[in-house]
């Protein structure tokens, strides 16, 4: 196997952005931004990836457009899936694996804003049994919370203290939609969004994009001082029909966790758009109690679709980079109520 690392992250993140649903001019300042902070230009990036929707764009192969942010000529090496750009960054790392090219470049982008988010992923849903009932997905979390409130897995104040942690870190974060903690009490306080839910329990509608550069051996060594090595990465899918699992449990992310060496990990950035979920995937990975939990905010604070998830791969690598932390945790997750989770582990010993 190859060495492979994360060596840059750039991201935009808006409630709003009143523009093309490609999203290129979002893309192009962030492909700048990675050409200056990693040194690299355009004909230096071996293999490109990117993820997004069709159906979140409205329009039939929506991502083709987005090519434009690259430039035409000279005609690059691409991919694309229809995912959360996380798992654009595994494909590039297998591209990197087969020792075809020696870096890559990974991008993804979601204008939400542009229908009603809510509604809009009922598509993903079963089409013959779930979709004609149109469950939204904040119904559908609700569900789970709830299941999992009287099942006694967790508690109302346990979900807000989670809202509260994540939104003071995320007074941090520049990028951040939602942010400002205040208590336990005060949120509890607050009135209900879809019984047991409250709308700080349930991500924000973001707009956004992001990218990631990763690279093989001396060349990410030469790229960054201290580069996050991808020293585990697994991901894992659970059956679509929401009747064929426990919803308080999450078995993809528990079996991708055991695909990787979680030991040591000190800080994990989880794709939760729920706050509850990210009790779920905390016990589901064996996270233990002295492991930070998003220090960004994670996705209660901004949760750009098909983007968070490699938000959390950069996320993560920027607690190596800046000497934080030695080794930490990615997670990102697609499908309802977490059908279908990844995790990345980055170490930042040489």
């Amino acid at each position: 196997m190859r060495d492979v690392a994360v060596v840059g992250y750039a991201q935009r993140q808006t409630s709003n952005f009143d523009g093309s649903p490609t999203m290129v001019e979002l893309l192009v300042p962030v492909f700048q931004e990675l050409y200056e902070k990693t040194g690299l230009n355009r004909s230096d990036i071996g293999f490109w990836c990117s993820g997004s929707s069709d159906y979140l764009a409205g329009r039939s192969f929506s991502f083709v457009q987005s090519v434009d942010a690259i430039g035409a000529l000279p005609p690059v090496n691409e991919s694309h899936v229809e995912m959360d750009a996380a798992w654009a960054m595994y494909e590039a790392w297998l591209k990197i694996q087969t020792g075809e090219v020696d870096t890559a470049l990974v991008y993804g982008f979601g204008k939400s804003s542009a229908g009603t988010l809510r509604r809009t992923l009922t598509l993903q849903l079963d089409p013959l049994t779930m979709t004609p009932l149109w469950p939204d997905t904040v119904s559908i979390a609700g569900l789970q919370a709830r299941l999992g409130i009287e099942a006694g897995l967790w508690s109302e104040e346990e979900m807000a203290e989670v809202v509260n942690r994540s939104l003071t870190d995320a007074e941090k974060n520049e990028y951040a939609i939602r942010k400002g903690g205040s208590s336990v009490a005060d949120l509890l306080a607050r009135p209900m969004y879809a019984d047991p839910l409250r709308k700080h329990d349930c991500a924000p509608v973001t707009d956004g994009v992001s990218a990631v550069v990763i690279a093989a051996g001396d060349v990410a060594r030469r790229l960054q001082e201290r580069p996050a090595w991808i020293t585990g990465i697994s991901h894992s899918i659970d059956p679509l029909h929401l009747g064929a699992r426990n919803l308080t449990e999450s078995p993809s992310a528990r079996a991708a966790g055991k695909g990787v060496d979680l030991d040591g990990v000190e800080i994990a950035e989880l794709h939760a758009p729920f706050s509850h979920q990210e009790i779920i995937l905390r016990r589901e990975l064996g996270l233990d109690d002295d492991v930070r939990i998003n220090p960004s905010g994670g996705a209660l604070a901004s949760n750009p679709m098909f983007t968070a998830g490699l938000n959390r791969v950069g996320e993560a690598a920027k607690q190596i980079w800046s000497g934080n932390a030695t080794k930490v945790l990615a997670h990102a997750t697609s499908g309802p109520a977490l059908q279908q989770n990844l995790v990345c582990v980055m170490d930042g010993s040489n």
